[in-house]
């Protein structure tokens, strides 16, 4: 005979999860304004520039920014490689260039 299925149980997880993926959201989305350096403009500034962005429907701009977005990833990921290497000191303009495949994984 088949165990039922405890389906509040299911429900309180996923709802959990839910909460968890939106926390991580959050947190990311005010770690890349702060990579970016948004964080030195007003709360104003920055929610209209974002207002703007949302409303443009051109489809030329849109993949423009999307290319500059993945060259600021790119870049971020090599220079953010030799983060765990911290303590060890050295330059970390070349130990990034010369590791990026390591330096892909934690860019996240």
């Amino acid at each position: 005979m088949r165990k039922p299925r405890d389906y509040d149980a299911e429900l309180k997880a996923l709802e959990d999860k839910a909460r968890e993926l939106k926390t991580r959201k959050v947190q990311q989305l005010g770690e890349l304004v702060i990579a970016t350096g948004a964080d030195a403009l007003t709360a104003d500034e920055l929610a209209g520039a974002l207002i703007v962005l949302a409303e443009t429907t051109e489809a030329g701009k849109r993949e423009a920014w999307a290319k500059r977005g993945a060259v600021f990833f790119q870049g971020r990921s090599r220079r953010s490689a030799p983060a765990p290497d911290r303590d060890n000191g050295g330059a970390p303009a070349q130990p990034g260039g010369a590791q990026p495949a390591s330096g892909s994984t934690g860019a996240a």
